[in-house]
């Protein structure tokens, strides 16, 4: 199989360094020859190495782009029409109308279109969605959400779709449901004009009642932050995407009523083990397996579309101060 990379900026070199140790034959793309020594440092030959994107999409099987925000759509609907399977980093495109565009492209011309939302091939992630789904939780009132800490910032957005993204589409996952209004806050502290720190509430109703989730991004306070927090009314977890496998730690705290009273009852607390597998590398042989099977992939087109509808009425309810709706 043939896949081509189109990029190599801080992220993409992740994905050369994973797709390399796939069974595939790798070509990679980039702007400037200079940027293309990653691969060479690998050994990729000459011949399968090109500034020009263009000369190679005839002669691959699919595409992973990894490349700016704005140019997705550009990209993905070019090769979507060629013919090729599509693996594109999130966000799938800046507005939404542009990822609806793409999914049903992809659909019309039956191509694997896949959006990298990472966090769905975790196995932290894979364990809270079974454990949810299955009730172990109770009703879920809440999930928090933390990605952030002090780093450079991403200049083809602010800090919301560049990490907020990640959490948005990780609630829609666990929850098996779609958020029914969205509230945001956002701040913009170095003046770029784009925000960097980010609050956003949404709400959503599930079998079992409403649950509340909340998500912040930001650049700037110190560490590095990758929590999620699920608060059922019979368990409670903790998921620090940051450690390597034991990530979740449960706790089966209950309030319970005594009379005119809410007693809080601490419950046992225990460690789970999950598999250390490398997501991007369980994302990226997930496209492959997709390209050969045919199967509508984990994060396909649609759920990429879902999260930037949610980030698209995140803005709008910066600009409105209020709540919106979502349909």
């Amino acid at each position: 199989m043939k896949i081509l990379l189109l990029g190599l900026g801080r992220w993409g070199v992740n994905h050369l360094r994973n797709l390399n140790s796939l069974p595939i034959e790798l070509f990679v793309a980039e702007v400037s020859d200079k940027h293309l020594e990653p691969a060479r440092k690998l050994g990729i030959p000459a011949e399968r190495l090109t500034t020009d994107y263009k000369k190679f999409i005839s002669r691959v099987d699919g595409v992973v782009i990894v490349t700016p925000a704005q140019t997705h759509f550009a990209m993905c609907r070019e090769f979507l029409e060629a013919g090729k399977d599509v693996f594109v980093e999130k966000p799938l495109t800046v507005a939404g109308e542009e990822s609806k565009q793409l999914a049903e492209l992809a659909d019309k011309h039956k191509r694997i279109l896949q959006v990298g939302h990472i966090l769905r091939f975790d196995p932290a992630t894979l364990w809270l969605r079974e454990a949810v789904q299955n009730g172990d939780f109770g009703k879920v009132n809440m999930i928090r959400g933390h990605f952030g800490g002090f780093k450079r910032p991403r200049n083809d957005g602010g800090v919301m779709f560049a990490d907020g993204v990640h959490f948005m589409d990780l609630f829609n996952f666990i929850l098996d449901a779609l958020p029914r209004s969205v509230l945001a806050i956002h701040h913009d502290f170095m003046q770029r004009g784009m925000d960097d720190v980010s609050f956003v509430s949404l709400e959503y109703d599930t079998p079992r009642g409403r649950t509340w989730a909340t998500v912040e991004n930001d650049y700037f306070i110190p560490g590095k932050f990758r929590e999620v927090i699920v608060c059922g009314d019979q368990m409670s977890a903790v998921c620090d995407y940051n450690v390597a496998q034991y990530k979740i730690k449960t706790f089966t705290n209950r309030h319970e009523r005594a009379g005119n009273d809410v007693k809080a009852t601490e419950g046992v607390v225990q460690q789970i083990e999950t598999s250390p597998e490398e997501p991007l590398l369980a994302e990226l042989r997930a496209f492959i397996d997709s390209i050969k099977t045919r199967a509508r992939p984990r994060a396909d087109g649609w759920a990429g579309y879902e999260s930037i509808r949610i980030l698209n009425a995140a803005l709008e309810s910066v600009k409105t101060g209020g709540a919106i709706e979502l349909k």
